[in-house]
């Protein structure tokens, strides 16, 4: 089977065949960088990166490019309130939204492109639009005639007669039709501005995709990603732009995320039910959240609160419990590779369903389920038997990790550098417990346990002795109400704006 993909061009699920032969030319809308990443950005982010992790697992040579908006009504808004320049305000937050994909885990793009990097290359698509009678310029700014474009309204199948643009409403009485929307906007007191053949101003949000996407990746590359809250009319818009202007095919695949949301609400800023990315990261920790962002399959809505925040932790829990258990269990014995092929094999056929990750993490679970019958008798050094868990355990790692990018050999490496930090006192605990059950004083003992588990702390009463781990120790959004009270942050689509 071959990876498939949902378009939303097509609206169907079509074999994925990229431009190119064993290369993926990937564009994914990024951030408008006028304030922290919230919870919303973060599932955009997850699922085109686990779709490149994907698409280099199989193979293929992919270049991926992110954009960010450097120059929006909003930064420009922000920069006004906080009495600052605007590129102040947008460097910070572009070096913000950096680190926090960093810590959620996120491979860095290999062009990260900047809307005002890029003036030339929108003003040279703008001009040839104008050239050819599909754009105007009135006032200053320059629209797009956006009747002069026959596809236009094919990406969101929305008629032409039954659209507003909802937006540029302050130049409504400029433009030869309520549909035209800006390219070009002109420059306004106190806000930055760049010479133009048609007077000063600073470019139109959509403009920015459109001349961007095509400089780094071509015509016609593979696949252009984003939130479903962008369909129309930011994405619209990028194709009639380059489309009209050039008479062929901006890009091949639509590929859309859902929204977060709260219950049945959208999570918005403009609501107030919105939880910043970081404060979500350290209440619950990479792998756990990443484990709660491919818990739906990528098109659909995604609920934030806490009791699936608590699912995903200790769907976490559980691998790494295995993991551990199996790397002690299979010692340096060789890993038996034909034991974990049917396991991949799941994997693999889930992921190329569109990108299904529940039912990847599905499979995970039960490579898991396996591995931990096998356990028992690779303990007692069955030869087989480690072989077989040392195979599982090297597939769960790079499934797990290198996949889908769940941070859990980090997690071990984490923990162990605790259970050093705290050997000496658990190991004294332990001796007051074993004290305990000696003399059957079980309420203390089991106290003890209870005090060890709070902190994070596993015991596990065996046949051949005591065994302690460090498990994940419970997040800050563990505490009653917090992880599901703050509402999560809107728009799916990192372009969310």
């Amino acid at each position: 089977m071959a990876l498939s993909l949902y378009d939303t061009l097509t609206r169907e699920e079509r074999p994925f065949e990229p431009r190119d032969a064993g290369k993926v030319a990937m564009y994914v809308c990024g951030p408008t960088v006028q304030g922290d990443a919230h919870i919303g950005h973060g599932r955009a982010a997850v699922v085109f990166d686990v779709l490149r992790r994907y698409l280099i697992w199989a193979g293929y040579e992919v270049t991926a490019v992110q954009n960010v908006t450097d120059i929006d009504d909003k930064i420009i808004l922000r920069a006004r309130r906080e009495q600052l320049e605007p590129a102040v305000i947008s460097t910070r937050y572009t070096r913000a939204w950096n680190r926090t994909m960093d810590a959620l885990g996120v491979l860095p793009p290999d062009v990260q492109p900047l809307a005002t990097g890029h003036l030339i290359e929108m003003q040279d698509l703008i001009q040839r639009l104008v050239d050819q009678g599909k754009a105007y310029a009135a006032g200053g700014d320059v629209f797009f005639r956006v009747r002069t474009f026959e596809g236009y309204g094919k990406l969101s199948r929305r008629r032409v007669d039954d659209m507003q643009q909802g937006e540029d409403i302050v130049d409504a009485d400029h433009k030869e039709d309520p549909l035209d929307f800006a390219m070009w906007k002109s420059a306004k007191p106190g806000e930055p501005s760049w010479a133009s053949p048609w007077g000063p101003g600073r470019p139109g949000w959509h403009i920015e995709c459109s001349a961007m996407a095509a400089k780094h990746l071509g015509h016609g590359f593979d696949i252009h990603g984003g939130g479903l809250d962008l369909v129309f009319p930011h994405h619209e818009n990028e194709i009639a732009q380059h489309e009209a202007a050039h008479g062929d095919t901006f890009a091949r695949y639509w590929v859309h995320n859902g929204m977060v949301q709260m219950g049945a609400e959208k999570m918005s800023k403009s609501v107030g039910n919105v939880v910043p990315l970081e404060q979500a990261l350290a209440d619950w920790g990479v792998g756990p959240l990443r484990v709660w962002y491919l818990s739906a399959q990528h098109r659909t809505p995604l609920t934030f609160d806490t009791e699936r925040l608590r699912d995903a932790r200790t769907v976490h829990q559980r691998f790494t419990t295995f993991l551990r258990s199996a790397r002690r269990a299979a010692g340096e014995v060789a890993p038996d590779a034909e034991v974990a092929a049917p396991h991949i094999e799941s994997f693999r056929a889930a992921m190329d369903a569109d990108l299904n990750a529940p039912m990847a993490v599905a499979a995970l679970h039960e490579l898991v389920g396996a591995g931990n019958e096998l356990l028992p008798a690779a303990e007692r050094g069955d030869a087989g038997a480690q072989a077989a868990v040392a195979a599982l355990a090297d597939a769960l790692t790079e499934l797990g990790d290198v996949v889908l990018g769940l941070h859990l050999e980090e997690a071990l490496s984490d923990a162990a550098g605790l259970e050093r930090q705290l050997s000496t006192l658990v190991e004294s605990l332990l001796d007051q417990r074993a004290a305990a059950r000696e003399v059957k004083d079980f309420a203390t003992a089991d106290a003890i346990r209870d005090q060890l588990a709070a902190a994070g702390v596993v015991v596990e009463d065996r046949r051949d002795g005591v065994r302690w781990y460090v498990a994940s120790p419970p997040p800050a959004g563990d505490a009653e109400g917090a992880g599901g009270a703050g509402g999560a942050g809107g728009a799916g689509g990192a372009g969310g704006r």
